[in-house]
């Protein structure tokens, strides 16, 4: 018995490339060319061993070993050859090494069982080359390589097929005995042996007995008796689910071959057991998905295919996500099995259901009758992302949809109507909606009385909701007329849909025309009756076109809303669950004009103040922009300069606070409407002060109420003083901020510091809050109102000597190119600033 070699086998395999290295440079460094190349040869063995060596699937096995241990020892006979001076015909033993080399190669080919397919092709590659060698002198493959005798029938093919081994001495007897060992063990089996083996064999036995099954049918020498009689279609398909995956590659190129060449073998697959089976590798890595999909286009001509297919759980969205994958293969082939697939209307609607649509776009277009209605039914209930509506209307669902409403009958009419009702979420199959021309006959559809289209009128309200939210619809004014027209004629769903419609024509900017239109006809008088709708949805939708309409349509407002209306609205700032509703209530009334007295009183005695107030103090955090922009503009009607009794009223209800507030953390909106009533109260901030010289105080104020700017005693509440209420400095980060809305009604509120009684004070205080380098810094940017307010202030400022000098030499830059570049309003006060810094003189031509 031969001694087992005891070394690991990392071991074994380094030893061996060292061997391959030391051979190869002494071939190298031998004179002869014919040595050299084989050392070129000895090369590529060596990185091929290397591989092997660093790859973890190759098995510590038996044959492996032997394998091996063949290549050691024919590397030691090369070795004593080339060194030995009497050896003769050195092209002849060389050509007969590199094939025992090659045929050793060979050997560890077929007995890694795991190694990965990419591994395997290169080794392949190099057994092949060292197979077909020939020296003449240069390295020249032969034009075939050479074969063995053929098998006979009753036994199978060795698949070691043209190995031919040359003895010269008693070594090479030793490793002809250990291939012949090895060869032997796989050739003594027979066809019963192979079929037991693929059944039932463990990973090594199995793969010895598929490899040698693969060879045969590579060579042509299995037939179709061996195969059907053996149950080798099936036998193969219930081990795919069990094998190791280098396994499962060639069983899936076997049966795509055995496909190919027999109907019987395709029939044998297109149960749906085997079916399932092949499935299951659409889930694996790459080369098994590609080598599974091939498979199943092979055997989508088979109708039985096509629906068996469709019903595996996950086939149909494992082949939409290959056909968007990276393997082009894959997912061409991916493609054409899937427009196999969608023949049938079920498979169709799994694949949209997958995200792919094309399929269904198609029935929509060219299907019957039965199989449009199909497809847009199931397209009106999908839960559809933006994406997939994108991905429908680029593929041209729209169209065949739109083509159904027109033409089709009442079934068809509907499900198109609630399909395009779920496409329309997205704005651009919103204007191929407006292109088809479907506006029209859905506003016929609407006035069409016949009691079998009233089903339709609620799915066409509320496409036509979605269409409105585009700007091309205004192309026809008079749309948004016959809408006003059907309010009081429809069901409250579509009175709900044409309320949205409504206020999203009469939002677009360009939508002037439009609203004087429904202006004229009365559209005021039209919502206020359902401002107090009891359905809620309906009362929203009024009260949202109301305030649409209110931002443009101040005079009718006026004029059409009365006490008992204005009381109605301020009911449901205090008592709506919806703070869009209280938002959109308050919005209503900041755009009353505040020249209307009248409507000043009415919301003064409805308590809208207290109302407002509470409302903002209760959860601060939870107060959206559109509410606190609101009430911003609704303190601005409290906090009018010329009725100090109002703005007393306000601030005993305590917007002071509140408005400070806002100009910290509301929207630039917000902001810019706070600071416009802070300025309104604090003009009259001077007249309201406590002299310090008055000596009639019953108790004297502390000293903390004493203010420096208006030089005298003041109380927030009852001076509405900007200095104690700590406005400045939120005033100045508004100024100091990126952004440059607010910075008119921000200077405005400044301003107010610098009356004539008490400039210089203010100016002072300006300063020390870091505002006139504020001021300052907005120069260039700020509107041309904000830059004419900004020059009156700088102006007062710079009045103060102390000032001029810290301040004046930053200013000048932006005040020269103010002079040079600015709006001509702005020349004559700047040129004063200019002077008032000695850098021009009082008789410039600029005055």
């Amino acid at each position: 018995m031969k001694k087992t070699d005891s070394r690991a086998f990392p071991e074994l395999i380094s030893e061996l490339v060292a061997s391959v290295e030391e051979v190869s440079s002494i071939a190298k460094d031998s004179e002869k060319g014919l040595f050299i190349e084989f050392s070129c040869l000895l090369n590529k063995l060596g990185l091929i061993l290397s591989d092997i060596k660093d790859n973890k699937d190759v098995m510590d096995t038996r044959t492996i070993r032997k394998a091996i241990e063949s290549i050691e020892k024919e590397l030691q006979r090369v070795k004593t050859l080339i060194k030995s001076p009497d050896s003769k015909q050195p092209n002849t033993w060389i050509e007969n090494v590199t094939q025992d080399l090659g045929r050793s190669l060979g050997l560890v080919l077929f007995a890694s069982i795991d190694l990965h397919l990419e591994m395997k092709e290169k080794i392949s590659a190099l057994h092949k080359e060292f197979m077909n060698v020939r020296f003449n002198g240069s390295l020249t493959p032969s034009s075939s390589p050479s074969l063995g005798p053929s098998p006979s029938p009753s036994r199978p093919p060795s698949p070691s097929h043209g190995y031919e081994f040359v003895t010269a001495n008693a070594s090479e007897t030793e490793i002809e005995e250990e291939r012949t060992e090895i060869i032997e063990e796989i050739s003594n089996l027979t066809i019963d042996d192979v079929i037991l083996q693929l059944k039932y064999g463990n990973d090594e036995e199995f793969n010895f007995a598929l490899l040698w099954f693969n060879e045969s049918i590579r060579q042509g020498l299995i037939t179709n008796e061996w195969i059907n009689e053996g149950g080798i279609v099936l036998i193969l398909v219930n081990r795919l689910s069990s094998c190791k995956p280098n396994n499962r590659l060639i069983i899936l190129r076997i049966l795509q071959k055995l496909a190919s060449e027999n109907s019987e073998n395709k029939e044998k697959m297109a149960d749906a057991a085997s079916l399932s089976a092949l499935v299951k590798s659409l889930t694996r890595d790459t080369e098994e998905r590609r080598e599974a999909v091939g498979l199943l286009l092979d055997l989508s001509d088979l109708q039985a295919v096509w629906r068996r297919l469709g019903r595996i759980q996950g086939c149909i969205v494992m082949l939409v996500t290959m056909l968007n994958g990276d393997d082009p293969i894959a997912s061409s082939n991916a493609g054409k099995l899937l427009n196999a697939l969608s023949s049938n209307t079920q498979n169709a609607l799994h694949m949209a259901e997958a995200g792919y649509f094309k399929p269904l776009v198609h029935y929509l277009k060219e299907g019957s009758d039965m199989s449009k209605i199909l497809m847009a039914t199931a397209l009106s209930r999908m839960e559809l992302t933006d994406q997939s509506r994108a991905s429908l209307g680029e593929d041209g669902a729209v169209e065949p949809l739109v083509k159904m409403f027109n033409a089709g009958k009442l079934e068809a009419k509907l499900s198109a109507l609630n399909a395009l009702q779920n496409l329309s979420n997205l704005s651009e199959n919103v204007q191929r909606l407006i292109n088809s021309g479907i506006v029209v006959s859905l506003l016929q559809l609407l006035f069409s009385v016949t009691s079998v289209l009233m089903t339709l009128r609620e799915p066409a309200s509320a496409i036509l909701a979605r269409i409105a939210q585009s700007e091309s619809i205004l192309v026809s004014q008079d749309v948004a007329q016959q809408m006003l027209s059907l309010l009081n004629l429809s069901s409250p769903i579509i009175q709900c849909h044409l309320l949205q419609a409504l206020n999203s024509i009469a939002g677009h900017p360009n939508a002037s025309k439009v609203r004087s239109k429904m202006k004229e006809n009365g559209v005021i008088h039209l919502l206020i009756p359902f401002l107090t709708e009891s359905n809620m949805k309906i009362r929203t939708g009024a009260l949202d076109l109301l305030y649409t309409l209110s931002q443009h349509l101040p005079e009718e407002l006026t004029e059409q809303l009365g006490e008992s209306q204005l009381n109605t609205i301020v009911n449901i700032i205090s008592s709506s669950p919806l703070e869009t509703d209280k938002a959109a209530a308050v919005g209503i009334l900041s755009n009353i004009p505040i020249s209307n007295k009248k409507a000043t009183e009415v919301l003064k005695k409805s308590n809208l103040l207290p109302i407002l107030i509470s409302m903002m103090n209760s959860s601060p955090s939870m107060i959206s922009n559109s509410l606190a922009e609101g009430v911003a503009g609704v303190l601005i009607r409290f906090t009018v300069p010329s009725d100090k009794k109002l703005q007393l009223l306000a601030a005993q209800n305590e917007a002071i606070p509140l408005l400070v507030k806002l100009l910290s953390c509301g929207s630039l909106v917000a902001k810019c409407r706070a600071a416009a009533a802070l300025a309104q109260l604090s003009q009259n901030s001077v007249s309201l002060r406590k002299s310090k010289k008055k000596s009639w105080f019953c108790v004297p104020p502390s000293a903390a109420a004493f203010c420096n700017v208006h030089d005298g005693y003041c109380i927030v509440n009852n001076t509405f003083c900007l200095v104690k209420a700590g406005a400045i400095p939120p005033l100045i980060q508004i100024l100091e901020g990126k952004e440059r809305e607010a910075d008119e009604a921000v200077l405005n509120a400044m301003a107010t510091l610098l009356q004539d009684e008490i400039w210089e004070n203010g100016s002072d205080y300006i300063a020390k809050n870091a505002g006139v380098e504020a001021i300052i810094k907005i120069m260039e940017t700020a509107s041309v109102k904000a830059q004419e307010k900004a020059l009156w202030i700088l102006e007062r400022v710079f009045g103060v000597e102390e000032l001029r000098v810290k301040y004046g030499e930053s200013a000048q830059v932006v005040l020269i190119d103010l002079a040079q570049k600015g709006d001509p309003r702005l020349k004559s006060t700047t040129a004063k600033l200019l002077a008032q810094l000695e850098l021009l003189q009082f008789q410039s031509s600029y005055f």
